[in-house]
């Protein structure tokens, strides 16, 4: 069990959903872009009101495949901007995706509670220290290595996230129960641009598909966050190059993540997600009835 932001994780709690609200117009998928301070308003208060645990706020992509990079002082203005207007607008914990150490000391310094770090701690060497310095702090560690894998997929996922929690509860004096874990569905990749993704051989829709079928296995005592929505994978088994017509995969890969094991679901559609979510579990819990 892990505790984020006041709220409880872990197989004996209804899946949690996180929603993405994203401040930065490279994003790949344009619906989750909020620019402005009354569609960031509206977005925060519809999550909420449609069953959001937290708010997950972005103020750069890290999308493996586009030119996302822009400098930190754009990306810290984007997400303070952003943590204003939602502390304003709602009681949501909120997450704030970023691997850059002075965008999540000033995000935490404005009330934040959760760091969530696509590199795992693993991009800023000033990260650990900087979350060290403060109580209370939950993280959401992803698996990612700045070099290439070769071991099986899920095998590789499993010692990085493990190398990412170590530094965690060392170097960052985090707590194991305030730690959720993140396999980076859409993240090990043959080829990509910029550093925030992890290079394999082999066919990286069988890697996510074979890691998500295996989640129980890959962390079986911390909760797992997966996040799949409308990612390239779905794009490539749907063969709809346009993220915007992925929904209906969406779902789907949702619906089977909580079915295979995972506790949060972070999402640009929390609504649906919810509905998936709440079915999945009831199936999952349900007895088998046998003749």
């Amino acid at each position: 069990m892990s505790v984020m932001g006041g709220v409880h994780i872990g197989p004996s709690y209804d899946v949690r959903i996180m929603g993405i609200l994203n401040t930065s117009p490279e994003s790949f998928y344009k619906k989750s872009v909020q620019r402005n301070n009354s569609a960031i308003r509206d977005t925060a208060k519809q999550f909420e009101s449609d069953g959001a645990d937290f708010i997950d706020v972005g103020g750069m992509s890290t999308a493996p495949y586009l030119e996302t990079i822009i400098s930190v002082e754009i990306e810290k203005n984007r997400i303070l901007d952003a943590v204003k207007i939602i502390q304003n607008s709602t009681n949501l914990p909120i997450s704030v995706d970023t691997c850059r150490a002075s965008v999540a000391e000033a995000a935490v310094k404005s009330g934040v509670e959760i760091i969530n770090d696509i590199s795992g701690l693993k991009y800023d060497t000033e990260m650990c220290k900087v979350l060290s310095r403060y109580d209370n702090l939950s993280i959401i560690l992803c698996a990612f290595s700045s070099e290439p894998v070769l071991e099986h997929h899920c095998k590789a996922t499993s010692r990085l996230l493990q190398e990412s929690l170590s530094m965690a509860t060392t170097s960052a004096s985090i707590p194991v129960n305030k730690i959720v874990l993140d396999p980076s569905i859409g993240f090990f990749r043959n080829d990509g641009i910029g550093p925030f993704y992890t290079k394999i051989q082999d066919d990286q829709v069988t890697r996510d598909i074979t890691v998500i079928r295996n989640l129980k296995h890959i962390s079986p005592n911390i909760p797992i966050m997966v996040s799949v929505s409308n990612k390239s994978f779905l794009g490539s088994l749907l063969k709809e190059s346009n993220p915007l017509r992925r929904h209906a995969g969406t779902i789907a890969a949702e619906t089977a993540s909580v079915l295979y094991g995972a506790n949060i679901i972070r999402t640009h559609d929390v609504k649906a997600a919810k509905d998936a979510s709440v079915v999945a579990d009831a199936l999952m819990r349900s007895e088998i009835y046998r003749d």
